[in-house]
């Protein structure tokens, strides 16, 4: 199962677009590119996936992805957060809520996917106005593993990402 895993990144990786990437960092794959689209920002992450242990249809108990918590940082500074919805809001007061479009495993097994969210909703008239994609890149951690034995329980998984936010034109 590893080497399945390790050729299906190798192959992701054989097939992104360069001209996605930003300084220092992996280039975005195909799959989640949003060509033709702008940056309006690139805000790191820093928080935890939250999940909770629920009865899956096999009628066991496991790890269900619930929401994720984090602070948005720019050069050190916290300027907004990322909560449920998935929502993120700027500390101006605009915010986007985004649905997934796409998404690309992790480069590790431990790392949540790289995710395209296309816009849904939007609020304000700051930063994160006019916003129409949200890309979630270079995932570390994120992912729980380990039993559940409880339902209603719930745990964390730390994790950091690059959020990147564009704009059409």
């Amino acid at each position: 199962m590893p080497t399945l895993r390790a050729a299906a990144l190798a192959l992701m990786l054989l097939s992104v677009s360069p001209v996605t990437a930003f300084a220092g960092e992996m280039p975005v794959p195909d799959t989640i590119a949003a060509p033709g689209e702008t940056v309006v920002l690139s805000a790191h992450a820093e928080g935890a996936q939250v999940y909770e242990c629920k009865t899956g249809s096999d009628g066991k108990l496991s790890w269900a992805f619930r929401e994720p918590i984090a602070t948005l940082m720019v050069d050190g500074k916290t300027i907004g957060r990322h909560s449920a919805g998935p929502n993120w809001e700027d500390s101006d007061g605009s915010a986007v809520v985004g649905k997934v479009a796409a998404s690309v495993p992790g480069a590790t097994l431990a790392d949540i996917a790289w995710l395209k969210l296309d816009v849904v909703s939007s609020r304000g008239s700051g930063i994160l106005s006019g916003v129409t994609t949200v890309q979630r890149i270079n995932t570390q951690g994120g992912k729980l593993e380990g039993v559940c034995d409880k339902a209603g329980a719930t745990r964390s998984a730390p994790y950091s990402a690059q959020y990147v936010f564009l704009r059409k034109g």
